[in-house]
């Protein structure tokens, strides 16, 4: 498979509450490559080895035209035989990400990690929201199969819109779940950073205590099996956080994806 590669996509504008998290990817970058750890993942993988991983930079667009710029951006690394790593950003950006995925990798499956189940129909008239993604990529049949991992918040709507797409939603209170982290052909992960506990992961605009420890994150990232082409790490708002203890486990939790791509 091909290299797992490094996009920034800094759009926040469709967040509902709080703006901040379009300044999210040079921060994690920063947090990655910081010398308070080194470069090695938990699964073995030296990331400091040329040519593991790359990185594309961060995209560049006007608000307009944002998500057909996401979309083609990260078709460009496909094509290029690349394995997009995206660091948003509001969690909106997954819709035009999926999309790209979706046309060259047919029949994707999604492990999607939140604290939300972004299934609203609209959030605030707004049907782009970053409460929406996932209502729109399974009402465009772009996933053969979607699962959540981590929801605490669901309410009426949107577990009658779970039960139309067929979302398997794993509540937190279920979990553990890694016998629901397997998939056969192409999968992808996106990962909303509140799905962690405010405790450990305060620089987030949706704040929703009772959520994973950094630890249950990294279980479950380390249970997925499958072909990964993708992934994409959201929501990460710099403007809410405590002395950058959020950029680091934002950090933690790209080392251990980019592991799992690379030793996959």
């Amino acid at each position: 498979m091909g290299v797992p590669t490094l996009i920034g996509v800094p759009f926040d504008a469709y967040s509902s509450y709080l703006r901040g998290a379009g300044d999210a990817p040079a921060r994690i970058r920063e947090a990655l490559r910081c010398d308070a750890s080194n470069s090695w993942t938990e699964t073995g993988v030296d990331l400091s080895v040329a040519g593991v991983y790359g990185d594309a930079g961060d995209l560049a667009f006007a608000e307009e035209d944002a998500f057909a710029a996401i979309e083609a951006g990260v078709g460009g690394l496909l094509d290029q035989g690349k394995r997009p790593v995206s660091l948003g950003g509001d969690h909106s950006i997954t819709y035009p990400i999926v999309k790209a995925v979706a046309r060259r990798h047919p029949e994707v499956t999604i492990f999607h990690f939140d604290a939300h189940p972004d299934l609203y129909e609209e959030f605030q008239g707004n049907r782009l929201s970053h409460a929406c993604p996932v209502a729109r990529i399974m009402e465009s049949g772009l996933a053969k199969r979607l699962v959540q991992i981590g929801i605490r918040t669901i309410n009426r709507h949107q577990q009658e819109q779970a039960q139309r797409f067929g979302v398997e939603v794993v509540e937190m209170r279920e979990l553990p779940a890694y016998e629901k982290l397997k998939a056969v052909g192409p999968l992808y992960i996106t990962f909303d950073m509140d799905v962690l506990d405010p405790a450990f992961a305060p620089g987030v605009s949706h704040r929703e205590p009772g959520g994973m420890s950094v630890r249950e994150a990294i279980a479950h990232v380390h249970a997925i099996e499958g072909e990964i082409v993708g992934a994409d790490l959201v929501e990460y708002n710099p403007v809410e956080d405590v002395a950058g203890v959020t950029a680091t486990v934002a950090a933690k939790i790209l080392k251990e994806i980019l592991g799992k791509m690379i030793a996959g």
